[in-house]
């Protein structure tokens, strides 16, 4: 376990930094934002990393799957965070097809949420299909974060949300995925709904940083999304979920409450007019 203190590490949350957290036997935390205000807050209380996932298409604009998100889409919510945040590291989700037809048009792409949006890094989903791809972006100075198990944007593929990699087939080409990845050069990977021993096996074979959700506790560090931890989202409760609040419900009363006062003439009060 690291005896080192935050205070000695650089404020500024890099890649760099992530990576020495796992060599140093620190935890890494990580959550979702979509928007400047939410990033300020998760920003502020010291969250490590922001990832600028492109499950906006849930949280954010209703859609069912993430497959809807365009780039334009991602670039706006990632340069409305970045706008908001100090300290934490910011990565954005390449979206769907935006990657996946050649690598020349992937580099474009990530370079376009560089440069346009000021994201710090960008996550592809996949395992050896992509590596060629990732590596052209990790060539041209772009920190690449894998992602391997569940992967949202292949959704049609697979047709379920249901835990991956539980057949020792699978979980083999999983593990050979990770190290492919590493090898093309990405400084972390997300690890997705995949069987807790399995997702230790992998952490334990890679040198970069492993992020889990729904993967067990011996990943280098935990990702969920925001509306989700925070109750915002009432209909979705996966087992890997672990509510910290109920906004949902003390926002609705808020709302009721401000109803209740404007139709009563209550408010606004001789204090709260000119």
């Amino acid at each position: 376990m690291s005896t080192q203190k935050k205070s000695d590490r650089p404020e500024k949350i890099t890649t760099q930094t992530i990576v020495e957290m796992k060599r140093q036997g620190e935890k890494i935390s990580m959550l979702t934002a979509y928007d400047f205000t939410m990033a300020t807050i998760v920003d502020s209380a010291g969250v490590d990393v922001i990832l600028v996932g492109d499950s906006a298409s849930n949280v954010m604009a209703g859609f069912e799957t993430t497959v809807p998100m365009t780039l334009e889409h991602m670039i706006y919510h990632t340069s409305c965070v970045v706008r908001g945040v100090q300290r934490a590291l910011v990565i954005a989700d390449l979206p769907f097809m935006s990657y996946q037809v050649t690598a020349k048009e992937a580099l474009i792409n990530a370079g376009r949420m560089m440069k346009e949006a000021g994201a710090h890094a960008v996550k592809l989903e996949g395992g050896k299909s992509i590596t060629p791809t990732v590596k052209r972006i990790v060539d041209a100075g772009i920190p690449v974060m894998g992602h391997l198990g569940l992967t949202p944007q292949s959704i049609y593929k697979f047709g379920t949300y249901k835990v991956r990699a539980k057949e020792e087939e699978e979980a083999e080409q999983l593990l050979k995925d990770a190290k492919k990845l590493e090898e093309a050069g990405v400084f972390s990977i997300v690890l997705e709904k995949i069987p807790a021993d399995l997702a230790k096996k992998v952490t334990e074979t890679v040198s970069v940083p492993t992020i889990g959700i729904g993967a067990g506790a011996e990943c280098d560090g935990q990702v969920l999304v925001l509306h989700d931890m925070l109750g915002l989202n009432k209909d979705f409760s996966p087992r890997f979920l672990r509510r910290y609040d109920d906004l949902h419900k003390s926002m609705s009363n808020a709302v009721k409450n401000y109803i209740s006062d404007v139709k009563s003439g209550s408010f606004p009060d001789e204090s709260e007019q000119y």
